[in-house]
């Protein structure tokens, strides 16, 4: 049965009310805390996130599914924000598949992508990156639907098709996609506005452009976006990549000048942090308990 305040019913309202709706990365839970606080009302969980941040390992199809559902499950324990998990080839055949769609929605997800790469999958931004049939691919959708109790629960295919077979082709295939009932698409590695206009013309479903830094696609604004018909815009890592630089500019200073005096000021400070994480909340909430226990 599908419940009109799922989180896959709220990723949906989400892309109804914000044209295009911006969906941030989130690399963790405290992550998803200061986007919801900052007024995104969708976060995104990357593929390469996981790998990188919870496992520090390079995106090449080596993390499992338990790997993804652990910061899925804290991320949705602590954020309310509607959540799209990258699935990436789903972990497996039709069977891991249906097992994945299952565990997301679980685990308090509200949407996911699946992908046409192989299995042993590659940065959608490099190059080498091989692709399964159209056929496999429209499997992969159809178990993915099939699977899902909560129809509101969003199965967005994702297609590398464009950097290897070229506009054409990855526009039949995500249309073959749409046939087998995925609710958006996701073209990926999309190198001009035009193209985007061409996927919302042919699929007629929500299309989201990924705008990934260093990659393939250029840094095209919201409103660039918009006016190609783009539902959605995704920024997968940018929160990632600075966190990193700002992360290693410590760790060097700190260790070429023995304090970390001349990096305080990159740093967020004890107070802002206990407001993003409501701790004045909890010790009040501690306060009460305790004055009840001595009132015993």
């Amino acid at each position: 049965m599908s419940n009109v305040s799922s989180p896959g019913a709220k990723f949906r309202a989400a892309v109804a009310a914000e044209k295009p709706l911006q969906v941030i990365g989130a690399i963790n839970a405290y992550h998803a805390r200061l986007a919801e606080r900052t007024g995104y009302k969708a976060i995104y969980l990357s593929g390469g996130g996981v790998a990188a941040g919870s496992l520090g390992l390079p995106d090449l199809g080596i993390t499992t599914l338990d790997d993804v559902l652990t910061d899925v499950r804290r991320i949705t324990d602590a954020c309310g924000l509607p959540l799209l998990v990258d699935a990436d080839t789903g972990f497996g055949s039709a069977f891991n598949i249906a097992r994945t769609v299952k565990s997301l929605i679980k685990f308090g997800a509200g949407a996911m992508h699946i992908e046409d790469q192989v299995q042993a999958k590659r940065c959608g931004h490099r190059p080498g990156k091989e692709i399964v049939s159209r056929d496999e691919m429209v499997d992969r959708i159809k178990a993915a639907v099939d699977a899902r109790a909560d129809p509101a629960f969003v199965i967005m295919a994702r297609t590398d098709a464009l950097a290897v077979e070229g506009l054409d082709a990855a526009i039949e295939r995500a249309r073959a996609c749409v046939e087998a009932g995925a609710d958006m698409i996701f073209p990926e590695a999309v190198t001009e506005l035009s193209m985007y206009r061409k996927f919302a013309d042919a699929v007629k479903v929500p299309v989201l452009a990924n705008i990934t830094e260093f990659g393939a696609t250029p840094l095209f604004t919201v409103e660039e976006l918009r006016g190609a018909n783009v539902s959605l815009v995704l920024y997968p890592l940018s929160a990632f990549r600075a966190m990193n630089k700002a992360a290693l500019k410590v760790y060097e200073t700190v260790r070429r000048e023995g304090t970390q005096k001349n990096v305080v000021d990159i740093m967020q400070t004890r107070n802002e942090l206990y407001d993003y994480l409501d701790y004045h909340r909890f010790e009040s909430k501690l306060d009460q308990l305790f004055a009840k226990e001595k009132g015993k």
